[in-house]
């Protein structure tokens, strides 16, 4: 039975991924700080969820300790990494850039270091759709220049890239490097729109939405993302390509697929556009395709009706979860 650490266990993509795993038949190594970056009582939910398996271990440590990583690595015979943990957020990043320095630049490091000394096949990196700043050249391709980050978290993000090529050329290490795009669904970060759209048009609440609504971004269902990166670990050599859904769409239209579904309207608070915001996103995923044969299941309709069932379901359990 095949041993595989995903760090960030306890995030969103980091549930799904490792959820998948384990119904696949796999060992998972979960390893996740736990940190408040968002409220802990969300990744609580899905670490409890993810303990009902028997193939699951889990450490509560933070990759930016090396020590303590090289223990949970001479203690298992770990087979490959998905190091899906990190500091995410455009915004907050500008306010304090330095965490975002530690745990993505240097933690994905201490990963790497591991990876090296104790003979791991496959290090898949996940990556994100900010690492091509802003540009007009739609969609955003591998091939494109990604050397003008707009904020710290991108930048840290593209800098983690360049380390895992390093590592790659030096000891022939299986590099895979997934780029996200905008990733939603049940289990949500809370500090994200769709989630934060959804509880707070049910709740009654004004939302806040920066510009004039008519951004556009490539909305990737979880389960989509999942399926891709639990796929990257069958490839070899150095790859990246972008996990998207194909299809952008314009804030507004979600906010009005929300209101439909719940039926509710809306209370919109405009605020001006922040700086380090992308105003569009979209994915060529044809290396995705190339690579694993992947290509998006659920259609933005088909994601947001799925997530607001799972939000009615689960509404007395979310409805302390602080946004």
């Amino acid at each position: 039975m095949q041993k595989i650490l995903v760090t960030g266990s306890a995030g969103f993509i980091g549930w799904a991924t490792c959820r998948l795993l384990l119904n696949k038949g796999a060992t998972v190594i979960g390893i996740d700080n736990l940190n408040d970056y968002y409220d802990p009582k969300i990744k609580e939910f899905r670490l409890a969820d993810l303990k009902t398996f028997q193939n699951f271990i889990f450490y509560k440590i933070d990759i930016e300790f090396f020590e303590i990583l090289k223990n949970i690595f001479q203690l298992h015979k770990i087979e490959s990494v998905i190091n899906l943990a990190a500091r995410a957020g455009v915004r907050a990043s500008v306010e304090n850039p330095w965490g975002y320095l530690d745990t993505n630049v240097k933690g994905t490091i201490n990963l790497l270091e591991c990876v090296k000394n104790y003979g791991v096949k496959t290090f898949v990196h996940a990556s994100t759709s900010s690492v091509y700043g802003d540009t007009d050249q739609m969609p955003f391709k591998v091939s494109d220049n990604t050397d003008k980050p707009l904020a710290p978290y991108p930048a840290s993000k593209k800098s983690a890239e360049l380390f895992c090529y390093s590592y790659h050329y030096l000891y022939g290490v299986n590099t895979i490097i997934p780029r996200y795009f905008t990733v939603y669904g049940p289990f949500g970060r809370p500090d994200m729109s769709i989630f934060r759209f959804i509880k707070k048009i049910d709740d009654g609440e004004p939302i806040t939405v920066y510009g004039d609504g008519k951004q556009k971004r490539d909305f990737t269902f979880v389960e989509d993302i999942a399926e891709a990166t639990v796929s990257s670990l069958n490839l070899e050599g150095y790859k990246i390509f972008n996990l998207g859904n194909d299809n952008p769409v314009e804030l507004i239209y979600v906010i009005n697929l929300i209101e439909k579904l719940l039926g509710k309207k809306a209370q919109i608070q405009w605020q001006p556009r922040h700086p380090a915001d992308i105003y569009a996103t979209w994915a060529d995923i044809q290396e995705a395709k190339n690579f694993i044969g992947w290509s998006p299941k659920a259609s933005i309709e088909e994601g947001i009706e799925k997530t607001v069932h799972w939000f009615r379901e689960n509404r007395e359990l979310l409805k302390n979860i602080k946004i």
